[in-house]
């Protein structure tokens, strides 16, 4: 089981395709994990509410953040494989 006191963070990425390939390796592998996704775009500044202003400009294909835990005792293992 991963707690916040025994995972480590693996990696953090804003590709959608590349949290899809990460999360089947370690799926592959045995590897547990655990997934936070933020969403950029409504993310609070200075705990305050942001104005909306719209999208224009804006990669929506990275609008989102996706972070990567493992177990502590997994993290060598894990990065080698998501590694390429």
């Amino acid at each position: 089981m991963i707690t916040i006191f025994t995972r480590k963070e693996l990696l953090i990425t804003l590709d959608m395709m590349r949290q899809a390939k990460v999360r089947e390796i370690l799926s592959a592998n045995g590897i547990e994990y655990s997934m936070k996704v933020t969403n950029l775009q409504n993310a609070s500044i200075i705990g305050g509410r942001r104005e909306t202003v719209g999208t224009i400009g804006i990669n929506l294909n990275y609008s989102y953040e996706y972070k990567f835990y493992v177990h502590r005792k997994d993290y060598e293992r894990a990065l080698y494989l998501v590694s390429y």
